[in-house]
């Protein structure tokens, strides 16, 4: 009896057990960062990628079409400077796209004022394109403290895009995709124009990897429909400074 009796204690207990195993409640999940908290995020990562990319020197090549036709191809080294500026060294004398030099005075003349403000366009076109990337994470706050900051779900649970508004220009736009739940950095869209609005243009960012784990702006394409033009900046062969 004695024995009948310490087996149904067992028995008891371990339905007993199962039982409040079975109805514990699940473990709770962190939960997702707030907007203000992204925005934060993106700020130490981007201070972050300067002091990192500032060990490294690589090669930018701006190449700047019409029509589809390549016009213009520049090459620099690049790395950042003791004192944290970009320095760019000309690689090699930039080239054109001419097939062939035209005859007559003023069809010279007409050419080289072409090849001219092509050549003053790219300047100023990549000059905007360095005025947006990287971003700079006190213009981030600005726009944030403005107001003109919004979280828009892109792909859910897999990617978030941050918008930024009035962020260099009026009007203009800054989107930053992250990945979740990383928080990685993944692209960036701008939306903006060169001297008035008629002259918009939209840049398309993508993001590379070094083996380090540093994220580096990879390929940035600049384009300009009003006037049929793209320019495209890569960033490409990275090596570390020294090496």
């Amino acid at each position: 009896m004695k024995n009948l009796m310490i087996a149904a204690f067992f028995t008891a207990l371990v339905v007993a057990t199962t039982s409040s195993a079975q109805q514990a409640p699940p473990a709770q999940q962190p939960p997702p960062p707030t907007p203000q908290q992204r925005v934060a995020m993106l700020q130490q990562w981007l201070k972050a990628s300067q002091v990192q990319l500032r060990a490294y020197q690589w090669v930018e090549t701006t190449v700047l079409a019409k029509a589809g036709e390549e016009k213009s191809r520049q090459q620099n080294q690049v790395y950042y400077g003791a004192d944290g500026q970009l320095v760019k060294v000309p690689a090699g004398s930039a080239s054109g796209g001419e097939a062939s030099a035209p005859r007559g005075p003023l069809r010279k003349h007409a050419a080289a004022q072409a090849k001219e403000d092509l050549t003053a366009y790219l300047q100023q076109a990549a000059a905007l394109v360095h005025s947006y990337v990287p971003p700079d994470p006190n213009r981030i706050q600005q726009s944030v403290n403005a107001g003109n900051f919004a979280v828009n779900m892109v792909v859910p649970g897999r990617q978030v895009r941050l918008d930024f508004k009035n962020y260099l220009k009026a009007d203009d736009v800054l989107s930053v995709d992250i990945e979740l739940p990383t928080n990685r950095l993944m692209g960036m869209q701008v939306s903006s124009y060169l001297d008035t609005r008629t002259d918009a243009v939209k840049l398309d960012v993508t993001m590379g990897l070094l083996p380090d784990g540093t994220i580096y702006t990879a390929v940035t394409k600049l384009a300009a429909p009003a006037k049929d033009i793209t320019v495209t900046i890569e960033n490409a062969g990275h090596r570390r400074l020294g090496g």
